[in-house]
């Protein structure tokens, strides 16, 4: 367990392309105050609602918000949901390239919230077409020279159907790739620099782990037949483990409060990059991106840790 002193470089020349499957976040605040009389299920009087970037949208976010020069590719839907997302990344400061498809529904994920608590979250999505996603690969090879760092954000909803090809593209090009995975096939991520699996994701995968020994060789056996350069498992209550060369290196959780994981995968998947982009090795980039997990699960929905709170906290 590390004990060294938070290091946080200057992030501010770092460059990161984010490319993934993005959605928009909508939040429906009100009052649960009665059950209705046509079924056993609460009533909530909407009062507030908001809006906010989700998938690889909340990652490209969440790398802006540690200064690093952001730009995002990915597919929406020509339709009001897609455009709200252009705005959001906008005032965020995230340079977008958003191919539009006609034939897609920008993917939503609408949360109803009474007291602060979910109470139903209603999805909204289908899958891109191949041409566009044709289009955006064509791009993603234009936009590759200027990225010092590309992380592929999969929420499985098809906009990584060619990750094999910018994998290759991207580390053919010297660029570290790090991958936050979605499903049981983890061979698309093959050649990844870094990979990085909750807890339950991985368990899917490599089986249940019964010691700290076997969750180890499990992961280095993962990691070899991946041709990985490091794995890296976020593992909620017991932190965060690093399995790079022989070593296995632990960072305990640091959250007070957990009040909501949404998006903390985001946050940490972003940190890494960001960090790794400014000159931090994996071990020191890993010890921030725990420290950033530890304030964003402190925050409702998806949110963002910004360079002034990671110094905060580590005060």
């Amino acid at each position: 367990m590390s004990k060294s002193p938070l290091a946080l470089p200057d992030t501010t020349q770092a460059r990161v392309l984010v490319v993934g499957d993005v959605m928009l976040d909508r939040y429906w605040f009100g009052e649960v105050s009665r059950i209705s009389p046509e079924a056993p299920v609460p009533v909530v009087k909407v009062e507030r609602t908001e809006e906010r970037p989700g998938g690889a949208a909340n990652v490209a976010r969440n790398a802006a918000a540690l200064g690093a020069k952001v730009s995002l590719l990915s597919v929406v839907g020509a339709d009001e949901a897609g455009r709200a997302l252009v705005a959001l990344m906008a005032a965020e400061g995230v340079e977008t390239s958003l191919h539009e498809d006609a034939n897609l529904s920008t993917t939503i994920k609408l949360r109803v919230l009474g007291r602060q608590q979910q109470l139903l979250r209603i999805d909204f999505e289908n899958q891109p077409t191949h041409e566009v996603l044709r289009a955006k690969l064509a791009d993603f090879e234009r936009k590759l020279p200027d990225a010092d760092v590309v992380i592929l954000s999969d929420y499985g909803k098809g906009g990584l159907t060619h990750i094999s090809e910018m994998i290759k593209m991207a580390r053919a090009a010297g660029k570290p790739v790090l991958a936050d995975p979605k499903g049981e096939d983890y061979a698309r991520y093959a050649g990844v620099t870094l990979l990085t699996p909750n807890r339950a994701e991985l368990r899917e995968v490599v089986g249940r782990w019964t010691s700290e020994e076997d969750l180890k060789t499990r992961a280095m056996r993962l990691r070899d037949e991946l041709n990985l350069e490091a794995l890296l498992v976020t593992r909620s209550e017991e932190g965060m483990t690093l399995f790079r060369g022989t070593e296995a290196l632990n960072e305990p959780a640091l959250a007070r409060e957990v009040y909501d994981v949404s998006g903390a995968g985001d946050t940490v998947i972003a940190t890494m990059a960001v960090m790794l982009a400014s000159g931090l090795d994996m071990a020191a980039a890993m010890q921030v991106a725990n420290r950033a997990a530890g304030i964003v699960v402190g925050k409702l929905g998806t949110a963002v840790v910004s360079l002034d709170e990671l110094r905060a906290s580590a005060e």
